[in-house]
């Protein structure tokens, strides 16, 4: 029986793999501070293979942290048609985006380090702007309803409660036998126990 011939160089990239070694790029290096040749090296492939894929670093960029906003806009969606109570729809979209950071985590890293010195990076601040303002309101809604302490500015309680999911990238690590399912609890279980009137 012959052994059939090895296969020479490395496997094609699709953009979905193209992506992922992008993202862990940028969030080794900075985006600043990758190149398209670093890119092309870590890859195996040649910049016009990567080319293939994609028309610039700005536009890996771009589908990179529209990964992670997408999901949070998603869970955002999810929360507006929740009847019932602000707080539990305030409940509902923390527990949801940790799941999305949990499900997204290099991604949402990217995201949260980016710092406006390009247009996709501006674009991306105005969007986290936008999700900010549903939290704020979230929280509004659910003091004036009476379920959040009343001596804490919505603003602050809200930048409190995602400071703290965002906090999530600097130490959670998915491993075996545990879920973003047991850290959503966690997180809810913490602020929310804290938040209630």
């Amino acid at each position: 029986m012959t052994t059939p011939p090895a296969r020479r160089g490395r496997p094609g990239y699709d953009l979905e793999s193209l992506l992922r070694v992008a993202v862990k790029l940028f969030n080794e290096r900075g985006y600043d501070g990758t190149s398209m040749e670093d890119l092309s090296r870590k890859l195996g492939i040649t910049k016009s293979a990567i080319y293939h894929h994609v028309p610039s670093k700005e536009e890996l960029l771009r589908l990179s942290v529209d990964r992670a906003l997408d999901g949070l806009f998603e869970v955002a969606a999810s929360t507006e048609r929740l009847d019932g109570r602000a707080i539990d729809r305030l409940e509902h979209l923390v527990r949801g985006s940790v799941l999305v950071l949990a499900d997204r985590l290099p991604f949402v890293t990217l995201l949260l380090r980016v710092r406006g010195n390009t247009k996709v990076e501006r674009s991306a601040l105005a969007r986290r702007r936008e999700f900010d303002r549903l939290v704020t309101d979230l929280v509004k809604q659910a003091e004036a309803e009476g379920d959040v302490r009343p001596d804490i500015d919505p603003a602050v309680a809200a930048r409190l409660l995602f400071g703290t999911v965002n906090s999530l990238i600097e130490w959670y690590r998915p491993r075996r036998g545990s879920s973003g399912e047991e850290l959503a609890d966690a997180v809810c279980k913490m602020a929310f126990d804290g938040l209630r009137a």
